[in-house]
Formats: structure tokens, C-alpha cells, sequence
């Protein structure tokens, strides 16, 4: 199993409560898989599907087996830097008020440097390839997974209303543009943030951890890569699948989706975890 070589420690506020959020994160060198767990209030939550209590606005995970009484927030960064990591076993305990997962810079770009800047030990359990299709659809979001030969490869449409963002497809190829992916950070319409604000979301947005888009057809910030917004739509589906328990990234795959979210994401994961 593959975990960080020490502890380390993460500060900073939740992007939908803006409370504060410090967490410890602690190797597990068990020689048997147990996932990511988080602890908060003397509870242990892990990070699976049938965890999962919210995808509105963000994830949202509960000990749903002892009656729900603590959960987690925004885990899907951080649970897609555990899956670009190929980290499998790890422990993150919440020292704080908050029950988000610090939102850093909106991305999964500050988790990845933390954990490299620690080291690894261990080595990812052995993922076996997918054989099957999977096609799941409702409405007009769609996600297909097909096996292929070679690295998982994620392809996806979005369809705002936005110039650069309408039937827009964007990428991720493992060996050329994953970066890309790591550093997109979260986004939203500059117009709709009051209304969130008011009905007591996104309290914790900032120019620096959030890419706005304007009516005018533009950003409120410089754009880290072409199509930044839509990328980020990659980087929620690796999170989001792999509450599976099964690294995304290691199936072998060819991941299409098209104009999904959070919520066909955990039910597409649902879905397909028991034939992986």
C-alpha cells in the first residue's frame, strides 16, 4: 500500500462555510487497503460512495453506518490528488471547527506538492484493467468508460454559457497535460455568487481560489491553461471516482463524459465499483 512518508499539516478555510479548516495528515502503513479515513469530533469517516450524503455545491461524506453525526466537506480535490499520487492508505484528522477540506488555491496543486514535498512509502495496490463498457446517462449528461490499452485518458464536454465554455471538450493525456489538470481550480458565474453567498454557500470564495466568469465573456482571473474552468471538470470526476476505493487513473481506460457533475459523477461510480 502507498502512503506519505510522514505527517504533515494543512491550514486554511473552507471555500463554502469559510471557516477554518486545519488538518494532520498522517501515514497508514497498514499492509492491508483502508482507503483514505478521515477522523473529526472522535469519528471516522471513509472516503467511499456509499459515504456520501451531499453532492450539492461539493461532496459531502458522513458515517453514514453510526448514524451520521459528523461529515466532511469538498473532498473531491483532495481525494483526485490521493489518486494522481497513487496514494491508497492515508489518515487525515480535523483539528479545527470546520469540517471542509481546506480549499487552498482551488485546485489539487497544493495537496500534490505537499505530499511530494514528503515523500512516498509503499508501493499503490495493483489495479486490475477494466474489461467491460459502462455507459451511464440522464437527460443529456452522459459518462462512458471503455477499456483500452494504455493509460487512462479522461475526455470531457462542458456547455456553459460562456464563449470559451460552450460544447466545449477538454482532455487529460497522463503524459502530457496532467499538470494542467492538477492546477485547474474551481469556478463559477461572478452573477450567481451574492445569491449563493446569501443562502449561505460559497462564503469562502476569493479571486485567488476561485475562477470567476463574467458576462462579459471573460475571467476575474489570469487563466492558468486554455479552458481552465472546464479542465477542473476532470479533476472533480478522478476525485469523485475514486470514492470507488479503485484508482481511476490505473483502469486502463477511456473516461468520455459529457456536461455531468458531482451528482451523475457518485452515481456513475456507484454504478460501476462492484464490477472493478
Amino acid at each position: 500500500m502507498k502512503t506519505v512518508k510522514s505527517k504533515v499539516v494543512a491550514q486554511g478555510n473552507g471555500l463554502m462555510t469559510n471557516l477554518r479548516a486545519d488538518v494532520e495528515i498522517y501515514p497508514n502503513v497498514s499492509d492491508k487497503k483502508e482507503g483514505i479515513r478521515f477522523f473529526i469530533n472522535d469519528k471516522m469517516i471513509e472516503a467511499k460512495t456509499s459515504n456520501v450524503v451531499s453532492c450539492e455545491h461539493c461532496v459531502v461524506l458522513a458515517n453514514v453506518q453510526t448514524g451520521a453525526d459528523a461529515k466532511i466537506a469538498l473532498i473531491e480535490h483532495f481525494m483526485a490528488a490521493c489518486a494522481i499520487c497513487g496514494i491508497d492508505n492515508l489518515d487525515v484528522h480535523f483539528k479545527s471547527d470546520g469540517f471542509e477540506i481546506p480549499i487552498m488555491d482551488g485546485s489539487a496543486k497544493y495537496w500534490v506538492e505537499l505530499f511530494n514535498s514528503v515523500g512516498y512509502q509503499g508501493e499503490q495496490a495493483p489495479v486490475k484493467p477494466v474489461n467491460n463498457h459502462f455507459v451511464f446517462s440522464y437527460n443529456n449528461s452522459m459518462i462512458v468508460l471503455m477499456p483500452n490499452q494504455g493509460k487512462t485518458t479522461i475526455t470531457y464536454a462542458v456547455n456553459y454559457d460562456h464563449p470559451d465554455l460552450k460544447n466545449r471538450w477538454v482532455n487529460l493525456n497522463q503524459d502530457e497535460n496532467l499538470n494542467e489538470i492538477i492546477e485547474a481550480r474551481t469556478f463559477g458565474f461572478l452573477r450567481d455568487l451574492e445569491t449563493f453567498q446569501k443562502m449561505g454557500y460559497s462564503k469562502g470564495v476569493t479571486i485567488e481560489n476561485t475562477v470567476g466568469l463574467t458576462d462579459d465573456g471573460g475571467y476575474t482571473t489570469e487563466l492558468r491553461s486554455e479552458f481552465e474552468p472546464a479542465k477542473h471538470k476532470i479533476l472533480d470526476i478522478i476525485g469523485d471516482l475514486y470514492l470507488t476505493g479503485v484508482n481511476p487513473l490505473a483502469l486502463n481506460a477511456n473516461i468520455f463524459v459529457k456536461e455531468a457533475g458531482h451528482a451523475l459523477h457518485i452515481q456513475f461510480a456507484k454504478n460501476i465499483e462492484k464490477s472493478l
